[in-house]
C-alpha cells in the first residue's frame, strides 16, 4: 500500500535518480532526498562548456542525442522546460582504418557491383528485420528486461502510439534475445543489418556484437529508433543533455545534495520492520539519516562495497559486466580539425581495442576550429583489455591519420559504462531473480543494468519503477 508520507532516499542524481525523484513527487511523494557524491547532476550526461575564440559552447563528453522515441526524456524536458529544439544538426561521414573517406551506404561512390549487390542485400534485410520484430518478436519493444529469459514480456511500451504505457503478454520466442546479437541475426538470415546497427552501437560504447545478448541491442535501438538514427532525424540540446537534469532537479521540491557521498547502508533484517540507515560522507563529515525506503539507482555491482548486502544480492550482481569507454575533447590547430563527424567502422571490431571508433564534431558553424570528442572502447569478453595509456596513445595516432593532429586534450576521461549481463545469464533468469528482489527490506533497484545505459531507457526504468512500486 502506497504511503505518500514514506522518506525515501535515492542514491545518485544522474538521469535515473533525478527522474526518479520526479516521477515520485508527480506521484505526490514529497519526502524524498537524492544523495550525489559528485558536484553535479546528470551522471555520464556531462556538457563542460569551453570558450572558442571567446564564444563559450557547450560539448557533449557522454550522451549526446535522442530521438522520437525517447518519451521518458521528453517528460523529464518538459518537467524542467528544456527543449530540444535548439539544439545543432547532427551530421557524419565514415573512415577506414587508415583514415580515408568511405562510402559505405552510397552506391554511386566508389561504384562497384559487388557493393551495389550488398546494398540491396543489406536494403532487404533491413525491412525483414522490421517484420519479424513485428510479429515473430512481438513484446520485444518495451523497456526492460523482465520475463524475457520466460518467453514473456512486462514493461511501458517503446511504441509511438502506446508510449510509456504497460503491456504484457507471452512470445516464446523472445527467449532468442538471449543470443549474443551476431547469433540472432544469423538465426534470422539479417546478418546484413549488423552494418546498420554498429554505427549507434558498438562506437557509443555498447560493446560488440559477438558478446552481448540480443534483448540489449533490440531495446535500445528498436527498429523505430534505428531508422531515425538512419535518417539523421535527431534530437540534440543546444546547452547540452546535462542541461535536461540541471532544469529537472530546479524545478525539485529537494533538488540533490552534491558533493555527498553514501558511505553505509544499514537495513533492518529480511522480513522485521525498522528504518534503514544511510550514513553519508560531506567534506569528510559524516552522518546518518533514518529512511523508509531506499531507491538505488547508482552500479549495483557496487552495491556491496557500501551497503549490507545479503548473499543473493552479491551473488546476483557480480554477474554485471561493464564497458571501459574512453573519450576526450580534442582541440586542434587553427582551422585544422574535422568539419563533420566521423566513424571509423574498422576499428569497431575486437581485434581495434583501444582504436578511435568515432569523433563528434557538434558545432557546425565552427568548421574547421570546433573541438571534437573522441571515443574508443578498451574492453571486450575473452580478450585483455587494452592498455589505458595505449588506448589515448593509438586514440591520437588515429586521428591524425584522419588529418587532424590533435593539439591538446582538454578533457579526458574513462566511465563505467553500460552495465549488462553475459548471453549465459540473461538466459538463466537473471532479470527475473532481480525481479523477484524488489521490495525486499524496502530496497528498489533502478538505473542502467535495468534496461540499458542509455538516458532514455534508465529514466524509463524509474517511471517503471515508480508506477508499479510506490
Amino acid at each position: 500500500m502506497a504511503n505518500l508520507q514514506d522518506k525515501i532516499c535515492i542514491i545518485g542524481g544522474g538521469p535515473a535518480g533525478i527522474s526518479a525523484a520526479m516521477y515520485l513527487q508527480k506521484k505526490g511523494y514529497e519526502n524524498y532526498t537524492i544523495y550525489e557524491k559528485l558536484n553535479k547532476v546528470g551522471g555520464k550526461s556531462y556538457s563542460p562548456r569551453i570558450a572558442v575564440n571567446g564564444d563559450e559552447r557547450s560539448y557533449e563528453t557522454g550522451a549526446i542525442m535522442g530521438a522520437v522515441t525517447y518519451h521518458a526524456v521528453h517528460e523529464v524536458e518538459e518537467f524542467g522546460g528544456v527543449t530540444h529544439a535548439d539544439g545543432p544538426n547532427m551530421r557524419r561521414m565514415y573512415r577506414d582504418s587508415s583514415g580515408k573517406e568511405i562510402f559505405p551506404f552510397e552506391p554511386k561512390k566508389d561504384f562497384s557491383i559487388g557493393k551495389l549487390i550488398g546494398l540491396l542485400k543489406l536494403k532487404s534485410q533491413m525491412k525483414k528485420l522490421v517484420k519479424i520484430m513485428e510479429t515473430k518478436y512481438k513484446g520485444y519493444d518495451c523497456y526492460g528486461h523482465r520475463g524475457v529469459a520466460q518467453g514473456k514480456y512486462s514493461g511501458l511500451s517503446k511504441q509511438l502510439d502506446n508510449a510509456l504505457e504497460l503491456i504484457e503478454g507471452e512470445n516464446p520466442n523472445l527467449k532468442d534475445l538471449a543470443l549474443p546479437f551476431d547469433e540472432f541475426c544469423k538465426l534470422n538470415g539479417v546478418e546484413e543489418v549488423m552494418r546498420i546497427w554498429l554505427g549507434p552501437y558498438t562506437s557509443f560504447g555498447y560493446g560488440y556484437f559477438d558478446e552481448i545478448p540480443a534483448g540489449y541491442v533490440m531495446k535500445y535501438l528498436d527498429t523505430t529508433t534505428a531508422i531515425e538514427f538512419i535518417n539523421m532525424r535527431l534530437w540534440t540540446w543546444k546547452e547540452g543533455t546535462q542541461s535536461i537534469y540541471v532544469a529537472a532537479n530546479k524545478k525539485l521540491l529537494h533538488p540533490a545534495v552534491l558533493n555527498t557521498e553514501v558511505v553505509k547502508v544499514e537495513r533492518p533484517a529480511e522480513g522485521t520492520e525498522g528504518k534503514i540507515k544511510v550514513t553519508v560522507r560531506t567534506e569528510d563529515v559524516e552522518h546518518t539519516e533514518e529512511f523508509d525506503k531506499l531507491i538505488v539507482t547508482t552500479p549495483l555491482d557496487y552495491f556491496a562495497n557500501y551497503a549490507d548486502a545479503r548473499e543473493e544480492e552479491k551473488e546476483l550482481f557480480s554477474k554485471i559486466i561493464h564497458e571501459k569507454y574512453v573519450d576526450f575533447i580534442a582541440t586542434f590547430d587553427k582551422d585544422q580539425g574535422p568539419t563533420i563527424s566521423g566513424y571509423i567502422f574498422d576499428n569497431m571490431v575486437p581485434e581495434r581495442l583501444g582504436h578511435a571508433m568515432v569523433y563528434y564534431h557538434r558545432w557546425e558553424d565552427l568548421e574547421a576550429n570546433c573541438p571534437s570528442v573522441v571515443y574508443a572502447l578498451r574492453n571486450h569478453q575473452g580478450s585483455e583489455d587494452a592498455p589505458y595509456d595505449y588506448t589515448i596513445d593509438t586514440m591520437m595516432k588515429d586521428m591524425k591519420a584522419c588529418g587532424f593532429p590533435v593539439k591538446e586534450r582538454l578533457y579526458e576521461q574513462e566511465t563505467y559504462y553500460c552495465p549488462h549481463v553475459s548471453p549465459k545469464d540473461y538466459a538463466d533468469g537473471w532479470y527475473d531473480k532481480l525481479e523477484a528482489m524488489q521490495g525486499k527490506q524496502n530496497t528498489y533497484y533502478g538505473g542502467e543494468i535495468i534496461s540499458f545505459g542509455d538516458m532514455e531507457d534508465t529514466c524509463a526504468a524509474s517511471k517503471d519503477l515508480v508506477m508499479r512500486f510506490f
